[in-house]
């Protein structure tokens, strides 16, 4: 992407910047019309985010990008869904589903079949449109179809995003979204029309999604599996050891954590979980 030009101009200096004074304004402004809360994002950024927002409206700074979002009633949600990271693909990181496949999700299975329990709960945080979660539950259809009529098993999609859960809930995708999948689990299991793959209802239907911000996450206790990728790397570092403690309480007894191929354990946080593999960032809870 290009940089935005710099220049000497306006009340706030260069063009493309944000003032810290006018990065606050912008903060409040969200937080009252919109709910999101910018405080524990990293502000670098969130601020690259705002500069390339205004100057797609043709705000030369950030004072003049203040006044148009209180005056363009619609500009604030526009500019939440552009603060919020919603990246994702079926299979993303197919080695990282390789490991759940072949090692995770089984002793998942087996610790219940020994402790007599029939409720298996995995969890998506920062699903974006679905991508991961249906992923889980493509996975246990092809590969655990006899523990799925054992195991009341149920998968959780979360996202801050209301309108990006309506098109998870859709289950619709372009064809990138599928780039990395396998050809046989994408002929299986979608159907194109109009150049748009629709995921088979009875997958669809293995998955339910839930508005939810990360920093309040409602993962029901004696959650098995928890995946959240990609996105702890947008926070500031106390707030990702809140997170992840958050997490910690919110698995069972040896329940397993999935984060991101960049983001690591840190502070206390490293005391509540043990490595599984760290090459793809899975943990079991300590």
């Amino acid at each position: 992407m290009q940089r935005p030009i710099l220049t000497t101009s306006g009340r706030d200096g260069a063009r493309g910047d944000v003032p810290e004074r006018s990065y606050e304004k912008i903060r409040r402004i969200l937080k009252t019309m919109t709910g999101l809360r910018l405080e524990n994002y990293k502000s670098s950024c969130v601020k690259r985010r705002i500069a390339v927002r205004m100057t797609s409206v043709g705000c030369d700074t950030a004072d003049q990008y203040v006044d148009f979002l209180l005056t363009e009633k619609a500009e604030a949600g526009i500019l939440a869904k552009k603060l919020t990271i919603h990246v994702s693909k079926f299979f993303r990181n197919p080695s990282t589903f390789a490991k759940l496949k072949d090692e995770v999700i089984p002793d998942i299975f087996s610790r219940h079949r020994l402790e007599g329990s029939r409720s298996v709960s995995m969890a998506s945080i920062g699903c974006a449109a679905g991508e991961e979660p249906y992923t889980l539950a493509l996975i246990l259809a092809d590969c655990f179809r006899e523990d799925l009529s054992r195991f009341n098993v149920s998968i959780h999609g979360t996202d801050i995003d209301s309108g990006i859960l309506h098109l998870a809930e859709n289950a619709v995708y372009g064809a990138e979204s599928l780039d990395e999948t396998p050809p046989e689990v994408r002929d299986r299991h979608f159907t194109c029309k109009d150049g748009k793959y629709h995921l088979d209802p009875l997958v669809r239907n293995m998955v339910s999604f839930a508005r939810c911000d990360l920093l309040r996450p409602t993962c029901k206790a004696a959650t098995d599996l928890i995946l959240c990728r990609n996105v702890l790397i947008y926070f500031e570092r106390s707030s990702q050891e809140t997170i992840i403690s958050s997490f910690a309480e919110s698995l069972r007894e040896g329940g397993f954590l999935v984060l991101g191929k960049t983001e690591t354990m840190m502070g206390k946080a490293r005391e509540l979980f043990l490595p599984v593999c760290r090459i793809e960032r899975i943990y079991r809870k300590a």
